[in-house]
């Protein structure tokens, strides 16, 4: 947990710095995710197993930067609304161990309500 309240002061301190609260509201850091995640999902279009593999390794810097832009808008989201993402990640795993049991879910992608 500390490791992730660093993280989250870090980014309070560089968003307060710069008076960028005034535009972080729950609306456009969703919306911010999402562009971020459609930044990341470029990076694979198009591209088979085999071309990712030898994409990632050459713009692996690049990839991990997205992924990063993600994750610092979804935990200061988190945080703006007062929620302990490590908390809301463990319950949803147990919420999907229910819907996805193994005897059920195991080697399938089937959606928990068709299995």
């Amino acid at each position: 947990m500390g490791d992730i309240k660093i993280i989250i002061d870090k980014i309070k301190k560089f968003r307060d710095e710069r008076d960028w609260m005034q535009f972080h509201d729950p609306k456009n850091m969703a919306v911010s995710i999402i562009i971020e995640a459609s930044e990341l999902l470029e990076h694979f279009q198009w591209k088979t197993k085999n071309e990712v593999k030898d994409y990632i390794k050459i713009n692996k810097q690049e990839v991990s930067d997205e992924i990063a832009d993600i994750a610092l808008y979804l935990f200061e989201l988190a945080d703006n609304l007062g929620i302990d993402l490590l908390k809301a990640m463990e319950r949803k795993i147990v919420k999907n161990r229910k819907k996805y049991p193994i005897k059920k879910a195991k080697g399938k992608h089937t959606k928990y309500n068709k299995l």
